[in-house]
C-alpha cells in the first residue's frame, strides 16, 4: 500500500498530465485519451500514467505512440506546476480496464438467457383466453374486472381532513361569491 504522500503526488501528476493533455497537446495522433490513474515509485522518480483510448487498436496505438513521443513537453509542463526536488519521468501505459469492462458486459448479454414471463403471474386469471396475443387483458375484460373490485374509496370526494384529524375551521374555506 503506497503511503499518502505518494499517493497525493500521483494525484496531482494525474491532474496536471491530464489537463496539459486535453489543453495544452497539439498532437494529431493523440485523441479521445483519458488518464485513468498514476502509479508512483516510492522515491517520487518514476510515474506510470494508465490512459484510456477511445477506438479501435490501431487508433490506440496511434494515440500511445503520440503520447510517448510527447512525455518529455509533458515532463516540462510538470515541472513547472508542480513543486518537488525531482521531476518524475512519464511512462504511458494502455489501460485495457474499460475495454475489457465492456467486453464482459456484451458476452453476458449472449451467454445469460432472456427473461421470460413467469407461468405464476398468469394464475390470477381464470381463463386464459381472456389475453390478447401481448399477453393484457382484452379492454372489455379490462372493463368487467375493475367492476368487480367494487367502489374505489379514491373516487369517492369527502370533507378536507388536516393532519390533526378534524375538518377545516372557518378561516381555511374559501369565500364563495
Amino acid at each position: 500500500m503506497p503511503s499518502r504522500r505518494v499517493q497525493k503526488a500521483a494525484e496531482a501528476v494525474r491532474e496536471v498530465v491530464s489537463w496539459a493533455i486535453l489543453t495544452e497537446l497539439n498532437d494529431p495522433r493523440v485523441r479521445d485519451v483519458t488518464v485513468t490513474y498514476v502509479e508512483m515509485s516510492g522515491d517520487l522518480r518514476q510515474a506510470k500514467v494508465y490512459v484510456s483510448i477511445m477506438g479501435d487498436d490501431t487508433k490506440q496505438n496511434l494515440s500511445l505512440q503520440g503520447l510517448r513521443h510527447a512525455a518529455g513537453f509533458l515532463q516540462s509542463r510538470l515541472a513547472d506546476r508542480i513543486d518537488s526536488r525531482y521531476t518524475p519521468r512519464i511512462e504511458f501505459v494502455l489501460d485495457l480496464g474499460v475495454k475489457r469492462s465492456i467486453e464482459v458486459s456484451r458476452i453476458l448479454k449472449e451467454v445469460l438467457p432472456k427473461p421470460e414471463p413467469q407461468p405464476d403471474d398468469l394464475d390470477d386469471f381464470d381463463d386464459l383466453d381472456d389475453l390478447d396475443d401481448t399477453g393484457e387483458l382484452e379492454e372489455s375484460e379490462l372493463e368487467e374486472s375493475e367492476d368487480l373490485d367494487g367502489p374505489n374509496p379514491a373516487d369517492e370526494v369527502g370533507p378536507e381532513v388536516n393532519l390533526a384529524g378534524e375538518p377545516p375551521g372557518p378561516e381555511a374555506r374559501e369565500p364563495t361569491s
